[in-house]
């Protein structure tokens, strides 16, 4: 099932339910999609960028947040949070960071890094091989931490 036709049933149930977080999310992300269709480029969505869309908005979320609390606005911290919860029910599974950590372990050998200066060939493997099931972010500093010591 794509990702239109099953939030659409879950835009449906949110209504019915009166859930107002998971509403605002589910708009999000058909707004996110209907962007996409409606670019110019003439290209079909496929999963991954599916995956690549929502990813964008919890990762908007999350900066957001982060802003929030700095700025001690805790009202509308919570409401971020919240949509970062559903967000994150349309996403697949994420890695352990033990499991990411041995992951990437293999990765730099396979590569044959061994300093920072191989960071860029690391990090575009890394990426493209767990999108979706990791954070840019934690596998930056996962890379960086492994490439240092």
């Amino acid at each position: 099932m794509s990702l239109e036709s099953k939030i659409m049933g879950d835009l449906k149930a949110a209504m019915k339910a009166k859930d107002q977080a998971s509403i605002r999310s589910i708009r999000a992300i058909k707004a996110a999609i209907l962007l996409a269709k409606t670019d110019g480029s003439g290209k079909e969505i496929d999963e991954a960028g599916e995956i690549k869309m929502v990813q964008k908005l919890v990762k908007q979320r999350q900066d957001s947040l982060e802003i929030y609390e700095k700025q001690g606005r805790e009202d509308l911290a919570v409401t971020e949070r919240e949509e970062i919860e559903v967000l994150k029910k349309y996403l697949p599974e994420q890695m352990s960071e033990s499991d990411l950590k041995a992951f990437i372990e293999a990765l730099i050998g396979e590569v044959g890094a061994s300093s920072m200066k191989d960071m860029g060939k690391v990090m575009g493997l890394a990426n493209q091989r767990l999108a979706g099931k990791a954070d840019g972010k934690t596998i930056s500093v996962i890379v960086r931490q492994l490439l240092t010591s």
